[in-house]
């Protein structure tokens, strides 16, 4: 039995259950395998004096065993908006005392960090104070984000020369990491995985059906219904698809996902006279969202850049292609006229990639089967062979 410990701090908990799902699902896939025991220390970051949600997120600070993984949520100081620098750190400070007595009881073998920053540096210093090799995965936005900050670029560097290995969630991913100063033949493509129960083509009529009964707006049959997936602030898009859906006069949108650009979204749509036909879901169980992908005749992202976004796959696994920007792993998904078109990041190109897929829709079975490669037994497999490759080695 091969243990991980796993610093993650983008992992569900009671404040936030939908906040980073993906990286759940993974650990508890790999922890579902004869050979693995997982661990995962999540640390949550809460101000001295906890105000407005902090005094939430402090109260989902609460450890247990969730899906055949041991969860720790220790607490670290944060100062919002001014502690960027020092997070690694802080964090370190925080977990090494739980992270030495849980090595302690049962030792670890290898110790991995689940987001490039502030999670790796952290992750970096642990796992030297426990005397283990350790390896860091980067998922899109902790390179596009974090990489072009000079104070989290320069440990981020010092972190990835010093692991044992690094994970990419795309190859596109792997080649910005390269062009930063990662050490490359460190690099492992790393896809994301997949629930196959549950992502699956659903009745199409049905699903309109219900979506539109369950969130309460008209949907006049015929009617295109167009998704856009993903949290609602500037890197992502939202803007360009409402401001394309005023030239698709019959077509509606239906936004999955919650975050600060929502009152200017809204305000965009009614100035564009498109309210009536933008509907903001907020976030959905994953349970709800197979019925919103299967509904949806296109899943339309231009987002600034990605790592290889959950979103593609999922609405591919549903048999809903895809209108999406050149950004990130976006070519390794889009690779037939059956995954949908990749289009430029303007109100224009989606009117225009939209209009393609209405006039040639995919047969919904081929759109699915794009998405046959990516199972999260396959993530786990995959992660497996990486992660004992590490440890024969060392």
């Amino acid at each position: 039995m091969k243990r991980l410990l796993s610093l993650a701090t983008l992992y569900p908990n009671a404040h936030a259950p939908r906040f980073g799902t993906f990286v759940a699902r993974g650990l508890e896939a790999l922890a579902a395998r004869d050979d693995w025991q997982v661990s995962v220390i999540s640390p949550i970051g809460v101000p001295p004096v906890a105000f407005g949600e902090y005094r939430a997120l402090a109260a989902a600070a609460v450890d247990g065993v969730e899906h055949g993984v041991e969860v720790h949520r220790p607490r670290f100081t944060l100062v919002p908006k001014l502690g960027g620098p020092f997070n690694p750190w802080l964090i370190a400070r925080a977990v090494l005392p739980l992270a030495r007595r849980l090595h302690a009881e049962t030792p670890f073998d290898l110790v991995d960090a689940q987001f490039f920053y502030p999670d790796g540096p952290a992750a970096a210093r642990v796992a030297k104070a426990l005397g283990l090799p350790f390896a860091i995965k980067a998922r899109g936005a902790d390179i596009s984000y974090w990489g072009a900050r000079p104070y989290a670029l320069q440990q981020m560097r010092e972190a990835a020369w010093d692991a044992a290995g690094l994970l990419a969630v795309s190859a596109a991913l792997a080649e910005d990491m390269a062009g930063l100063g990662f050490p490359r033949g460190k690099i492992a493509l790393h896809y994301t995985g997949l629930d196959r129960d549950l992502f699956r083509p659903l009745d199409r009529i049905e699903c309109r059906r219900r979506v539109a009964e369950h969130f309460g707006f008209e949907l006049p049959a015929g009617a295109p219904l167009l998704a856009t997936v993903g949290a609602l602030i500037g890197r992502k898009g939202q803007e360009f698809v409402i401001r394309a859906l005023a030239r698709l006069p019959e077509a509606h949108l239906v936004l999955v996902g919650m975050g600060p650009d929502k009152a200017k979204l809204e305000t965009l749509a009614a100035s564009l006279g498109v309210g009536a036909r933008v509907h903001f879901l907020g976030s959905l169980e994953h349970t709800l969202l197979p019925v919103v992908l299967s509904a949806s005749d296109a899943m339309v992202l231009p987002s600034a850049s990605e790592g290889l976004a959950n979103a593609w796959v999922e609405a591919l696994a549903c048999g809903c292609p895809l209108v999406i920007t050149d950004a990130g792993g976006a070519r390794e998904v889009v690779t037939s006229h059956e995954a949908g078109v990749i289009v430029e990041r303007s109100a224009d190109a989606i009117v225009a990639g939209v209009a393609r897929l209405l006039a040639d829709p995919p047969a919904r079975e081929k759109v699915a089967a794009m998405a046959a490669r990516f199972s999260w037994q396959a993530h786990a497999e995959a992660l497996d062979r990486i992660y004992s490759g590490i440890l024969h080695r060392d």
